[in-house]
């Protein structure tokens, strides 16, 4: 059985403001790890065009190619800052484009000198009709940049 893959990254930096939880975005196209299986586009499944990846949350949507177990990985560097915390989840339709807003695997991480590097994996069912995304946010007083930033998705298609 083939596993499906989306892989992304993005080195371009990101300014996350404080207190509230932010989709990280990604680009599209060539910048992109791998999308055989076009699972993050500009032109989304539910009829929708992203035109400036850097600033529209779809951006961050990955879009189930096939319904079965998936495994989400990622990870998050932070520039360094005055935190007490950073945080990250996995979420099923954040933007409340199908089934509605679900976290799942949220982690609040205490600071280490310097920059903040997380990473973290998580196993989930999935579905095309589903996006996920990748959120983060972090308690510093003023804006802070996720610097590199990755979002992966294997499924493990049901079989019918």
């Amino acid at each position: 059985m083939t596993v499906l893959v989306c892989s992304l990254k993005s080195i371009t930096s990101q300014p996350i403001e404080p207190g509230r939880y932010a989709i990280v975005r990604f680009p599209f196209g060539e910048a992109e790890s791998t999308d055989t299986h076009r699972m993050h586009q500009a032109a989304q499944p539910d009829g929708a065009h992203v035109t400036a990846w850097a600033s529209d949350d779809r951006s961050g949507l990955i879009w189930p190619a096939a319904a079965g177990w998936g495994t989400l990985h990622a990870l998050v560097y932070w520039e360094t800052g005055d935190y007490s915390e950073v945080r990250s989840r996995f979420v099923r339709d954040p933007l409340g484009l199908s089934t509605g807003h679900d976290s799942t695997c949220t982690e609040d991480d205490p600071p280490t000198p310097g920059g903040q590097y997380r990473a973290k994996t998580w196993g989930l069912f999935v579905d095309p009709r589903t996006p996920l995304a990748l959120m983060v946010r972090h308690d510093d007083s003023q804006a802070r940049r996720v610097t590199l930033a990755e979002f992966k998705l294997a499924i493990h298609p049901q079989e019918v």
